[in-house]
């Protein structure tokens, strides 16, 4: 089964001349972060432009001459939703055709959305490359209509030609495979953490230029910034004597080895693993034993795809927390290196480079492969 995007933008029989830049953009919260770029000879881009505006008390109209002054009238736009506009559900392949997949998977979803299902558009997303054997499974993406009418009516102001709107996970998972090239290979898997400034990180785990599996994660406020600072001891916790996995794990032929046996029943709490006493405050332990939860979870379900890597992106900050992480997990975490592939990123302000940054995933965006 083949998928292309989410949230297909409908056809329009008038479309702006196209520039030979593409854009990618994301619009939330009344914020806009943007990248504007031209693919490179030889490959990669080149970044024209990139930051971040704010409309604040700004109108519409003053908004809009803003956003014309930096080359975004007109453009093509490739828009990706942030984590809190839209959820992100797996549940197992319904047994319909493909072209019904989308009604079999709302109709099997309703119960799990925080809105109504009518104030939804959704798209999905197979699980994985589609060789593993056993029951398949899809990803659900589901949007509330509000924020794509808000998306969809500024680039009407604009003139945009908006033919896509993806989502981060996508947007990762491209910055994955590019990160990986000449790397890991088919048969191993890449995960990468990517921690935003609106206290979210985002895991996902790839094979094969592929999702396979994905993850929010809450990241407690202050911990880019003292947090492991504070701890003088290596530890590896587990999550197992943590907290129970309480979300659905699927069986994907893998052996859980009793995994799910050996948790404390819900509430129950015990010490950290190992005898160790950690020095790391409650919150951003608590924070490290969902990533290792996250880990661990993939080694049991996806034994036969073992990681290869384990890489993190978190702004300036991306260095320290993968330092933190290789010294708390006991597993050797890299900051994320993709910076090759993009001349002139020091375009943006330190402080706007979280928001930009996953957006670079949107330029490597293949019109002809899944999402």
């Amino acid at each position: 089964m083949s998928f292309v995007s989410p949230f297909r933008v409908p056809f329009r029989f008038w479309r702006p001349r196209r520039s030979p830049n593409q854009a990618v953009l994301s619009w939330s919260g009344k914020t806009l972060a943007y990248v504007i770029a031209r693919a490179r000879k030889g490959g990669g881009f080149e970044i024209h432009a990139m930051g971040v505006e704010r409309q604040e008390d700004r109108t519409d109209e003053a908004f809009a001459q803003r956003l014309q002054s930096i080359g975004l009238k007109g453009a093509q736009v490739h828009c990706m939703l942030r984590p809190e506009q839209y959820q992100i559900l797996q549940i197992e392949a319904p047994a319909v055709a493909p072209e019904e997949m989308r009604a079999a998977a709302r109709y099997q979803i309703r119960e799990m959305l925080d809105a109504h299902v009518d104030d939804i558009t959704l798209d999905v997303l197979r699980v994985g490359d589609g060789r593993q054997k056993g029951p398949q499974h899809i990803y659900v993406i589901a949007a509330g209509n509000e924020v794509l009418k808000g998306v969809l009516e500024l680039g009407e102001a604009m003139g945009w030609d908006l033919p896509v709107i993806d989502i981060q996970e996508t947007s990762q998972r491209n910055l994955q495979a590019l990160a990986g090239m000449g790397g890991s290979g088919s048969d191993r898997a890449d995960a990468a953490l990517v921690v935003s400034d609106d206290g979210v990180a985002v895991i996902t785990i790839t094979s094969n230029a592929e999702l396979f599996y994905t993850r929010r994660i809450d990241v407690p406020s202050g911990l880019l910034g003292n947090f492991w600072r504070l701890s003088t001891e290596t530890h590896r916790p587990e999550p197992a004597d943590y907290m129970p996995v309480d979300e659905y794990v699927p069986d994907y032929g893998g052996d859980l080895g009793g995994y799910e046996q050996a948790l404390p029943s819900s509430g129950e709490k015990s010490q950290p693993a190992s005898g160790h006493t950690s020095h790391e405050p409650d919150d951003a332990q608590r924070f490290l034993v969902e990533v290792q939860r996250s880990l661990d979870l993939w080694d049991r379900t996806w034994s036969s795809i073992p990681l290869a890597r384990v890489q993190v992106f978190a702004g300036l900050h991306g260095p320290d927390l993968a330092s933190w992480l290789t010294r708390e997990l006991g597993t050797p975490v890299e900051p994320m290196q993709v910076e090759k592939a993009f001349s002139g990123l020091n375009q943006v302000s330190d402080s706007d480079w979280q928001l930009c940054w996953p957006l670079l995933g949107g330029l490597l965006r293949a019109e002809n492969r899944a999402l």
